[in-house]
């Protein structure tokens, strides 16, 4: 089993969100070896209709064998229980722990989760940290870090990762019912890959798609609210007009992002568009990543001025001076890539900047220091 950076709790119950295949079940088995736990795997249909017609069975089973903990597994399958689980926690001391990956679902089941009785994990596909002397960039850019995914060959990664889209069609979208038409969604999803880091258009997509605008902007917070994706805010100090302004939307994997662009046989070549757009996919979502694990609560954002200059990430960190960071997918340093950082720098209160490429030797110029990505993001983080 592959190392993950994720520290579940051995004390308090907790929620662990993540989209399908980012290895919960196999988290959470490695952390059951350590403590006493009755399992209840909502993807099981038996099990599933047993608790939707007698969810107290749960406390009956515990109150037979005391065990340390109780696992539910896609907790948002049965969202009810969650009635039960606080019940479980606050009367009886019970600690729970609640994996799911359909957020939407949940929150609309029980909207106040628990009402902070239990903390809250994030679990993302493989960052370069879990893969270690094992992280191939290229690798990671063509089929992205899912843990099921990087042991396959290449033909069966393809096969993988379009049954992985058509499996999330199925199973988190019509099954749970969060669409009334599977085809509208379909080809929205096709231009949404397209779309992907780009500042969202919902006219210019629902043009694109044949999809009502209305339901562009629907169907883009379902993505978010299943976890397979997420939006990237316009930074402005005041959040009315941050509201008023684009954001983008990334999807949580590069791989996945290939397979909805229908990309996934086609060859990867550096220093082309597709390529430097996957490289800037991959730190954002590297930064997001190492954000939840080591609960840094960063806040991140990208900023565009009226006279389209544009700077990747804008990150907020609480104490600390703003990060600015430009991503160029460039193996040698290059000062052009600085021209908005050395420009926008000075409408922000001493900010770090940075250029974070794919160059071996760093160098400080004006300021602003060149770093290989991977330096750069431990540096940022302070691991």
């Amino acid at each position: 089993m592959i190392q993950r950076t994720l520290n579940l709790s051995d004390s308090r119950s907790f929620f662990l969100f993540g989209p399908r295949g980012t290895g919960k079940s196999t988290l959470l088995e490695y952390w059951r070896k350590k403590h006493s736990v009755e399992l209840y795997d909502l993807l099981d249909h038996s099990t599933e209709m047993q608790l939707h017609s007698n969810p107290s069975l749960i406390l009956d089973q515990w109150t037979a064998n005391k065990t340390e903990w109780i696992v539910i597994d896609e907790i948002q399958k049965l969202p009810k229980l969650l009635d039960l689980v606080q019940i479980g926690i606050s009367k009886h001391k019970i600690k729970f722990a609640l994996t799911g990956s359909s957020a939407r679902k949940l929150r609309r089941g029980a909207s106040n989760l628990l009402g902070g009785r239990a903390s809250e994990f994030h679990l993302h596909p493989l960052t370069f940290v879990e893969r270690g002397d094992q992280f191939n960039l290229i690798e990671a850019l063509k089929w992205g870090t899912l843990p099921e995914i990087i042991s396959l060959n290449s033909e069966e990664k393809i096969r993988a990762l379009y049954s992985y889209v058509s499996t999330y069609l199925k199973e988190e979208v019509l099954v749970e019912q969060l669409i009334r038409k599977i085809e509208p969604f379909r080809k929205f999803l096709e231009v949404a890959g397209q779309m992907n880091g780009k500042i969202l258009n919902y006219a210019k997509i629902s043009k694109d798609s044949g999809v009502e605008e209305r339901s562009v902007a629907r169907y883009y917070q379902i993505l978010d609210d299943t976890l397979l994706g997420f939006f990237l805010e316009p930074y402005e100090h005041s959040v009315r007009k941050r509201q008023s302004q684009k954001s983008k939307f990334y999807f949580f994997d590069c791989g996945v992002t290939r397979a909805l662009q229908n990309q996934l046989k086609l060859d990867l070549t550096e220093q082309t568009i597709s390529y430097g757009n996957l490289f800037e996919q991959l730190v954002i979502l590297e930064f997001i990543r190492i954000n939840d694990y080591t609960e840094s609560r960063y806040k991140f954002s990208y900023l565009l001025t009226s006279g389209d200059a544009e700077i990747d990430l804008v990150i907020e960190r609480p104490g600390q001076p703003t990060v600015l960071v430009e991503i160029k997918s460039n193996t040698q340093n290059n000062i052009d890539d600085a021209r908005n950082l050395k420009n926008l720098g000075s409408k922000f209160k001493n900010p770090e900047m940075f250029v974070l490429n794919n160059a071996t030797k760093p160098l400080i110029y004006d300021g602003i220091k060149f770093v290989n990505w991977k330096l750069g993001i431990k540096e940022i983080f302070g691991i």
